[in-house]
């Protein structure tokens, strides 16, 4: 991902100590001052007025306010160089691109190469698509910060100098050890490029030159399987483990090559070190964990290790595993052994609302019903607007015969529901029900009414 979601911006704060003087004009946001310098009260009212709009979006107001400053200012450099500043961000703000490159060069031939007006002007040019011209700014905010390596790596792709955004790769996972977002760029510039044997060929010979290199392997592994051809993508793998014994990247690759050799012993013991690996990340991680509930699937004789697993993950990662873990097993019709595990996930993961889900339904299925009231209470206090959670408290609640906690939950929740004719007719149902265990039959005739009038 480009780097200019992160950039600093660190000349946007403007507000106060900002006039006269070389340190301050550029300086990030201090406590609020009345020492403003030399500068004229026209200039200070201008340029506050212009801040202010900025703040609430006005930006044709700010551009305006930021003009007249600008002619308060008597022609001094600092002054006019923090107005074109300025202007420039605003007119980026109304996608006035083209008017605002002038004003972001003034600045840059006042006060030279900014960092904070070059990530400005990234920013513009990538908003613009214009990667080209994106390039030398970038190329020179690398020596400011060498973050930017990575964003540099990127355009050089989009401009179609693959051999230097091949270069700067391999530079960056020599400087930084491998990432999936340079191993994904990497890969997209072999498919574009459709020179498979060539960068086969290259990867062999760095290999030869420094066979302790993973990258260049894990890399020689995929294109060999991009090709189609396993066998060498097996004995590149083999290689590297022979070469590197405590690599935990090749199980990675392994594990699949081993599950399709039949060699289960192996697969199980590589897909063990994936799980347990700090270097992979948890996407790699999580696809394995589903490979491997596939493989069970066809192999229930292992079925016993897949719980076994959950200890090779970290505590934080462990809603989502005993989540994969609980679907696992719905789908298999074993229910009770579902919840158990959707149970203990939600234990530790309440922010994840599938999760949630598959727990509260799997336990008023199975007529948990205090559960399935207390843990949609909780849940309503992070999703307040879910229609899902309130049917579900209604119907635990009046299975507890709560029913005015039922009714309150319900009457609630149908005016959460959007185009939803199915929950909006259990929710009827579920109001006839309640009433007519409270004894009200008038209200519980008319949301019988109300629920015969759906037509699903």
């Amino acid at each position: 991902m480009i780097r200019k979601l992160r950039l600093k911006h660190t000349f946007t704060i403007l507000f106060f100590g900002i006039f006269f003087g070389c340190s301050p004009l550029w300086a990030q946001e201090e406590e609020p001052t009345d020492d403003l310098g030399n500068v004229s009260d026209a200039f200070q009212e201008y340029f506050f007025e212009a801040l202010k709009q900025r703040a609430i979006s006005n930006h044709e107001l700010a551009l305006e306010a930021l003009l007249k400053a600008e002619k308060a200012a008597k022609g001094d450099p600092e002054n006019i160089a923090v107005v074109n500043f300025q202007i420039a961000k605003n007119l980026v703000s109304v996608r006035r691109f083209d008017d605002a490159i002038p004003y972001f060069e003034k600045v840059i031939a006042s006060q030279g190469d900014r960092l904070d007006v070059m990530e400005a002007m990234y920013d513009l040019y990538y908003q613009q698509r214009d990667y080209k011209k994106a390039i030398p700014l970038v190329e020179k905010l690398v020596f400011k910060d060498e973050d930017y390596k990575e964003d540099l790596a990127n355009l050089y792709h989009r401009t179609k100098q693959y051999d230097k955004a091949l270069s700067l790769l391999d530079e960056l996972d020599d400087l930084w050890g491998e990432s999936t977002y340079r191993n994904t760029l990497r890969r997209q510039i072999y498919k574009v490029t459709g020179n498979t044997e060539g960068a086969i060929s290259d990867l062999q010979e760095k290999i030869d030159k420094n066979p302790k290199k993973e990258q260049d392997y894990l890399n020689l592994i995929f294109l060999y399987s991009e090709q189609g051809d396993t066998e060498k993508a097996f004995e590149t793998a083999k290689e590297l483990l022979k070469n590197d014994p405590n690599n935990e990247m090749v199980h990675f690759a392994l594990y699949k090559f081993y599950l399709d050799a039949g060699d289960t012993q192996a697969a199980m013991a590589s897909m063990k070190k994936v799980f347990a690996s700090k270097q992979l990340d948890k996407e790699s991680q999580y696809k394995v964990l589903g490979d491997f509930i596939q493989f069970v699937q066809s192999n229930p004789e292992y079925e016993d290790e897949l719980q076994n697993i959950v200890a090779l993950f970290s505590e934080e990662d462990n809603g989502l595993v005993y989540e994969k873990l609980g679907d696992f097993y719905r789908a298999k019709g074993k229910k009770e052994q579902a919840l158990a595990f959707y149970e203990q996930g939600i234990a530790i993961d309440k922010d994840n609302f599938s999760l949630l889900k598959n727990t509260l339904l799997l336990q008023i299925d199975f007529m948990k019903y205090a559960n399935a009231a207390a843990l949609s209470s909780e849940a309503l206090e992070v999703f307040p607007s879910q229609p899902l959670l309130y049917l579900i408290n209604g119907v635990a609640n009046n299975n507890l015969q709560k029913t005015d906690e039922a009714i309150e939950s319900l009457e609630t929740g149908l005016d959460y529901i959007l185009d939803n004719p199915v929950m909006e007719k259990d929710y009827y149902e579920q109001l006839q029900l309640v009433y007519s265990q409270k004894g009200n039959t008038k209200k519980a005739d008319q949301y019988a009414k109300k629920a015969a009038s759906i037509q699903l």
